[in-house]
């Protein structure tokens, strides 16, 4: 099959930008430390060391979402700052939120 298509010599055009900042004047977080929190009918509103604002939605952590208000309010941070948590024995609640499972997907080798 022959056609008769004509061949176009086209030369791309680069545009360069100066750069303004270089890497090392952005900041990276280097871990999620808590610094705090607070909740709302809907949300847990979690303020973490370096600035950052993570809401987490109640109705993710069913028990929290289901319990009384006054018990949400009955949470402690852990030592290290990495959680908070819900001790049976102040509270009616029971569970522990661990606030890296809320900052995104964890790849791992076999994912």
């Amino acid at each position: 099959m022959h056609t008769n298509v004509a061949l176009v010599d086209e030369k791309a055009q680069i545009k360069r930008y100066k750069i303004q900042y270089s890497v090392s004047d952005y900041t990276f977080p280097e871990e999620a430390s808590i610094h705090r929190l607070e909740l709302d009918e809907t949300f847990l509103h979690v303020e973490l060391a370096d600035g950052r604002r993570l809401s987490i939605p109640l109705w993710w952590i069913p028990t929290v979402y289901h319990a009384d208000p006054q018990e949400r309010q009955k949470y402690e941070i852990s030592r290290n700052r990495k959680m908070i948590i819900w001790d049976p024995d102040k509270c009616a609640i029971n569970d522990e939120v661990r606030i890296a499972d809320y900052l995104g997907p964890v790849m791992t080798p076999f994912s």
